[in-house]
């Protein structure tokens, strides 16, 4: 009879450090059970929980773009996840309570058991000392909790191409969902990173007449943009040589736009020109966090403009089906996203990647546990 085994694992065990550990897998209850690790995306949001998390929660393995395969599933949970040992899945990182009014009416994304800050449990944002401890993608094992959230992935996909589907699920549900984007209108997006490239992506494929994608003269938002009219973006706009407003207009013969989308994160500015480049009766869709105040904030503006503005949270689950099915297909050439894929001892690399400090030309990447 065999003991318990071990697994590697990167764990972020300070600001800005980890450590390759072994960490013991836990058994199988009967409403558990273990996936085995195919390929992890890396997010934009690892980083702000490798600057903070291990500092204020201790050390934890990151990482919830997770693809894999179920590799045990107790006789309870092989009754509720409704899939079978062997599957090829993709995680979500919400683990709802499922009874809550949110959850029972389909935004499981705003339950409180999804949120950290809240105590609540989170693939690759719960701390390793939380029974078991494997809670985050980037190792060879993750555990299942009995509140995953599942997805099949399509036969044929890669799992490198299937860690695709959270941040294409996030321009769907910005763009699509909660945007109303489609034929005839006009799009503006403001930030080329891998939101605002899958918010493109839904435009298009939601038949938006004109999208038009916005960046910097840097050489990385350069070639974010390059990609951005690779997948099907009629215009780029690099706002340090051009005036945004006044190319806007020129593009749309001043009428606007009638979706704006800030997928920027950091500065402010971009909420104040969100407002100015919707068109009255516009919808302004705010998604990139700034995490600070925005000065002298003309809210007159919206109510003197009609519009509609939405603050948006992570996708729904009708989203990542609908990503997965654009993976799938290939439509948009949405696969061009996925740019580097990283072993297990390079974790930090692709995170630094992340802010300019990595490798040059990074959109989406990867990191196999198993290499």
């Amino acid at each position: 009879m065999s003991g318990p085994r071990s697994v590697r694992a990167a764990v972020a065990v300070a600001v800005g450090r980890t450590e390759i550990q072994d960490i013991e897998v836990p058994a199988t209850d009967a409403s558990s059970g273990t996936l085995r690790v195919a390929i992890t995306g890396v997010c934009g949001s690892d980083w702000g929980y490798y600057q903070n998390l291990p500092r204020s929660r201790g050390p934890l393995i990151l990482g919830h773009e997770t693809v894999g395969h179920v590799e045990t599933l107790g006789a309870l949970a092989a009754q509720r996840w409704g899939v079978k040992e062997g599957d090829l899945v993709a995680l979500e990182e919400y683990l709802p309570c499922g009874h809550c009014e949110y959850c029972r009416s389909g935004d499981f994304r705003l339950c409180n058991a999804t949120d950290w800050r809240l105590g609540g449990l989170r693939y690759g944002a719960t701390a390793l000392g939380v029974a078991p401890g494997l809670w985050g993608g980037y190792a060879q094992v993750q555990h299942l909790h009995a509140n995953t959230v599942f997805h099949r992935v399509p036969p044929g996909v890669q799992p490198q191409h299937a860690a695709l589907a959270l941040p294409l699920s996030n321009g769907i549900e910005w763009a699509y969902l909660q945007g109303g984007a489609g034929p005839g209108q006009t799009v503006v997006i403001q930030g080329p990173g891998q939101q605002g490239l899958a918010c493109a992506v839904a435009a298009r494929e939601a038949g938006a007449e004109c999208v038009i994608i916005t960046g910097l003269s840097n050489e990385t938002d350069r070639r974010r943009l390059a990609l951005a009219r690779e997948l099907g973006a009629h215009h780029t706009i690099d706002i340090e040589q051009h005036d945004l407003l006044e190319t806007v207009a020129e593009i749309t013969g001043g009428r606007m736009a009638d979706l704006v989308i800030d997928c920027a994160s950091g500065g402010t500015g971009s909420v104040t020109s969100a407002m100015q480049l919707a068109r009255k009766k516009g919808t302004v869709i705010l998604g990139g966090q700034k995490r600070r105040p925005i000065p002298e904030f003309d809210s007159d503006r919206i109510i003197a403009n009609f519009l509609t503005v939405k603050g948006m949270r992570g996708h729904s689950f009708a989203s990542v089906e609908l990503a997965l099915q654009l993976i799938a297909g290939n439509r948009h050439n949405v696969t061009a996203m996925s740019t580097h894929t990283f072993s297990l001892d390079e974790t930090d690399l692709a995170l630094r990647s992340l802010v300019g400090d990595g490798v040059e030309g990074a959109i989406h990447m990867t990191i196999n546990p198993h290499t």
